[in-house]
């Protein structure tokens, strides 16, 4: 049984490594494919779409999420399994968090990203900063009415929590 695993998921990666190559030689994007797999079943698939949409969230993973989300009618992909070209950058790995799959397979490290241009470490050593020493001026403006919706939030009796 593993060894029939092991083969689909060499497929599966074989298809978003294939995608990020589809993206790169119609200038869409950064060399980066995902795809979205549910019971052996592709969902979705996507290639980094950034330069292609102007859309700076427009990553394999993130395009590949919203597309699966729409297909299942749903904000998390249960028992789904993402395949994609490269270790998710921390843009996309909050979403994939956000999403809830049951398993992430990457091929590239984020290092070999970083080699040919790709290097999100600044983000990830950003977020350990205080808001007002980030590289992004981040002002926090206090506004007594600004906490109305997370109390209207808290107080909804029929929220969907997710």
């Amino acid at each position: 049984m593993a060894e029939k695993e092991d083969s689909q998921d060499k497929k599966f990666m074989a298809r978003a490594i294939a995608l990020a190559q589809i993206g790169v030689n119609a200038n869409a994007g950064g060399p980066f494919g995902a795809v979205i797999v549910k019971n052996g079943v592709v969902i979705a698939e996507a290639h980094n779409e950034v330069l292609q949409t102007n859309d700076p969230t427009a990553h394999a993973e993130v395009t590949a999420i919203r597309r699966a989300c729409q297909t299942l009618k749903s904000f998390q992909l249960d028992d789904c399994i993402l395949y994609t070209s490269c270790e998710p950058c921390p843009m996309c790995l909050g979403a994939i968090y956000w999403a809830r799959p049951k398993k992430v397979f990457f091929a590239c490290s984020k290092k070999d990203a970083a080699a040919v241009g790709f290097d999100d470490d600044f983000i990830y050593q950003e977020l350990d900063l205080e808001t007002a020493d980030r590289s992004i001026p981040m002002v926090h403006i206090h506004d007594e009415d600004a906490m109305k919706p997370f109390k209207l939030w808290d107080e909804k009796e029929d929220k969907k929590v997710y």
